[in-house]
């Protein structure tokens, strides 16, 4: 199974801790069991926080479960893998994923879905699916897993099927952001919009999701990429992600969607939101083209919202798409998206705008609480 000399022991090593909503994560000391069947157990070398961490970690509208282990955008390298594995061994480039592909259900069979029954996000979950149980423990006490993966641990374990096995050249320091935020938006464009080369494109909100979002539109030749956010502090660095104009919806009286429509000559070709702000997706669909535009929805909206516009809107032959992780199946898409980086068609290195070692990593929750810039490395060796 694997030729590592801590295969099939308990691995005792560090990871931060919140062992309560919105307190500082800890450094503890904690014990790693070994991977189960259809499990793999793989040591972390670089992982970066997304807002999801944050958002269940201040646990203001969730089920709060805790002591937890966050983290889910990361890179590692297989230690051991657990019965039934047999496309990934140790020493092994991987990705892990929040998302899964089990292979074996309707959605995995399908080529339209990515939205996998067995593996698809389930943030209430803090155990593994094989046996229920937490493999984290500190003085035999189970600390829970989040989203499958618990990547601020050097060692975590993980379902097979969320875990995507890369190029082993790839820099898991750039490409670890790969595995949620920046694919997500990544694939709304190139997946989902798809624009054609010298259309039109605007993106609402321009976090890292959303850049991801434009950084496709630049790749697909769009002409014009017109970036909507209500803080004016993110226009200037959105133009290296190819975003050409921008319009803060606070400094107009009439509705963003009436502007965009004035500025491209009745909407634009595509759109996508990536905010989460019911307002924004209604904005992002009414500024849409009639008769071949398309939006594209991707932020997550609170529980309560509905999204109301005038049915005439699709009479009028306009497309409204929602997507999930940017419909990229893990194990089977997630490595040519690596390769893409590889071959310098897309670029990773102006998403990271902070580094930190492991043991400062509260201060990558600080920055991300600021809203100072847009991926925040931590260097799990540090």
């Amino acid at each position: 199974m694997s030729n590592s000399n801590t295969a099939g022991q308990v691995i005792r090593c560090r990871a931060a801790v919140a062992w309560e909503a919105g307190k500082p994560l800890v450094i503890e000391e904690v014990e790693v069991a070994p991977p189960q069947t259809n499990e793999v157990r793989l040591k972390i070398l670089y992982t970066s926080l997304c807002h999801t961490d944050v958002y269940f970690w201040e646990a203001k509208g969730q089920n709060p479960l805790f002591p937890r282990i966050y983290g889910h955008e990361a890179g590692g390298i297989v230690e051991s893998v657990g019965e039934g594995v047999t496309d990934l061994k140790a020493g092994d480039h991987v990705l892990p994923v929040f998302t899964g592909e089990c292979k074996d259900c309707a959605h995995c069979k399908s080529e339209e879905s990515n939205m996998c029954d067995l593996l698809r996000i389930n943030t209430d979950r803090g155990v593994m699916l094989s046996d229920g149980k937490s493999r984290f423990s500190i003085k035999g006490n189970p600390i829970y897993h989040f989203v499958g993966t618990s990547t601020f641990s050097e060692y975590t374990v993980v379902h097979v099927g969320c875990l995507a096995k890369i190029n082993p050249l790839a820099p898991l320091d750039k490409v670890c952001v790969l595995s949620c935020g920046i694919s997500t938006g990544l694939g709304a464009t190139l997946n989902v919009a798809k624009p054609k080369k010298g259309s039109t494109v605007a993106v609402f909100g321009l976090g890292a999701v959303g850049l991801a979002a434009a950084e496709g539109a630049r790749i697909s030749g769009a002409s014009r990429i017109i970036g909507v956010d209500l803080n004016s502090s993110r226009f200037e660095g959105a133009k290296k992600f190819g975003v050409t104009e921008f319009v803060n919806p606070k400094d107009h009286k009439k509705p963003v969607q009436e502007v965009i429509a004035e500025l491209t000559n009745g909407g634009v070709d595509r759109s996508i939101e990536c905010t989460g702000n019911v307002e924004a997706m209604i904005s992002a669909f009414e500024c849409a083209h009639d008769g071949w535009g398309v939006a594209v929805l991707v932020g997550v909206p609170h529980k309560e919202a509905v999204f109301k516009t005038h049915p005439v809107n699709f009479l009028n032959e306009r497309t409204l798409k929602g997507t999930f992780f940017g419909n990229y199946k893990p194990r089977t898409d997630i490595p040519s998206v690596v390769e893409k980086y590889m071959n310098n068609e897309l670029e990773l290195e102006k998403f990271i705008t902070h580094k930190v070692s492991f043991s400062e990593i509260n201060k990558a929750f600080d920055y991300m609480l600021k809203g100072e810039g847009l991926r925040c490395i931590i260097h799990m060796e540090e």
